[in-house]
Formats: C-alpha cells, structure tokens, sequence
C-alpha cells in the first residue's frame, strides 16, 4: 500500500508565553489527517481552529508539541522539502517582474538562467499570464498576482501542494475563476494538496475530502466527508446540483455549533 503523501498522527501543537511560562495555549490536540498521493483534501472550521497550524506542521515551518509527522512514509524532519505552499498573503517580492518571481525558486535552486526562464515563462502562459512577464507586482491586478503566486509554487513540481485561503482577498468572479484554474492545473498532475479555506462552497466543491475541525482552544476533527460529485467540475456550476446542496447541508450542520463558538470566543478577545 502506498504511504500517503501526508500523514499527522496525534498531533497537538501547545504554545509558551515569553513573558509568562505558566500561560499556555493549545492550538490543536491530537489530531489524526490524512493526504493521499494525488488526493485534494481541504480542511475547514471556526476562525482562530488551528487550520493554519496543521498546515505550518504539514510543511515543517513548525514541529508539533507531541505526535508524529511523515512526508511519504517518512519522518518530516525540518522544512518540508517535497511540498509547495501558497500563502494567503502576498507572497511576491515587489522588486521583481512575475518572470523574476517565477524564475526565483528555480534560481535559488542552482537552474542554470535559461533554464529557469523557459520553465517560468512556460507556467506563466499555463495560468493565463503570458503576455504579462514583464510587470511588476504593483503593475498586476489581484487575480494576477494570485495567478502569479500560483505560478511561482508550481513550476518548481512540488509532490505536495499546501494552500492556505488563497483566495480569500479576490472578488467572487476572479476567485471562481482562479479557483478552476487550479483544479484543470491539478487534474492535469494530480499532486496531493491540502486546502485551507473557511468557505465550505469552495471546500466542496474542489475537494476530494473536506475535513471539519471543531472550535479552538484544542481544536481537533469532528467530522470528515467524501465529497462524491463526479468530475470535472466547474465550481460555479456544481452548487445548482442536487448533491452539492445535500453535502453542503450535511457540512454544515456538522460545523454550525462550532462556528458559533468560536464567534463567541472573537468577541470575548474584542471586549
């Protein structure tokens, strides 16, 4: 059997005051997750539920308080080197061009320049960005630079694709289409991703799975479903489906409670 492409077993991640050691807070607790080897897989809850800290574990940027760790049966020690991760924030850097941008993994790698030019010129026509090489980030749209950003994590071929919301910031439109730009790009390589989003239309409808966690402090998984509407899909299209709304019925029901506390628990920080 083939080891999945992620695998979290038992994993907490509890953090320290500085200033006081006695103040602890526990992100997640004992949480099991698993990414099969082309498998999409979004996980969805609560602001504040630890969804960014499984994926900072999943990429090595943080090593759990207690539980294991393994990148295609292997034990994840450091920075996840067979993983790409797609922040929700800007990600380029302002004095490059998004052919720079593009070409910059691959240089930092040691691709000779021609190399890296082809290989980022080429992704950059494969997210609709072609004509665009030469602008800078400040010069591009946000759909751009989301397309941009998609370009620079791809053409390096990672194994795992990590996402965190990373189109949150878009306009409905531009996020739609973003949206199915990365599944016709997934389906093409059928990498592993794991998916962060707090949009349970968008989990649906681009996940193999979707993997509810309840509301923080200790937020673990309370409910996983198999998302079994065939594709392709178009994201936009696939909500008027009767399946769609029964899946999304059954999510929700699952998440609603938890939403609500951890509205609750914003408010409380607010007053």
């Amino acid at each position: 059997m083939t080891s999945p492409a992620i695998d979290l077993q038992g994993v907490s991640c509890t953090f320290i005051s500085k200033d006081d050691p006695g103040q602890r807070y526990t992100a997640v607790r004992d949480v099991t997750l698993t990414v099969g080897a082309g498998e999409f897989v979004s996980v969805v809850g609560p602001t504040g539920c630890g969804k960014s800290t499984l994926l900072n574990v999943a990429a090595g940027l943080l090593a759990p308080s207690t539980g294991t760790v393994k990148v295609f049966g292997e034990a994840l020690q450091g920075i996840n080197t067979r993983a790409g991760y797609m922040f929700q924030t800007e990600s380029l850097m302002p004095w490059r061009t998004a052919l720079g941008n593009v070409m910059a993994g691959l240089s930092f790698r040691g691709a000779p320049e021609g190399e890296a030019r082809a290989q980022a010129e080429d992704w950059l026509r494969r997210v609709g960005l072609g004509g665009f090489g030469d602008r800078y980030p400040h010069q591009m749209s946000g759909g751009m630079r989301k397309r941009a950003s998609l370009a620079q994590t791809l053409v390096l071929d990672p194994d795992i694709i990590l996402m965190d919301e990373p189109f949150s910031a878009l306009d409905i439109q531009t996020r739609q289409l973003m949206e199915n730009e990365v599944l016709d790009l997934w389906a093409a390589k059928k990498k592993a991703v794991l998916f962060i989003t707090h949009d349970l239309d968008e989990a649906i409808a681009m996940s193999d799975r979707v993997v509810v966690l309840s509301a923080g402090p200790a937020s673990h998984p309370i409910g996983e479903f198999a998302i079994d509407i065939p594709r392709p899909r178009d994201v936009a299209e696939i909500k008027t489906t009767a399946r769609f709304v029964e899946l999304h019925a059954a999510i929700w029901a699952v998440m609603r409670e938890e939403v609500l506390k951890g509205y609750e628990q914003q408010l409380k920080k607010v007053a």
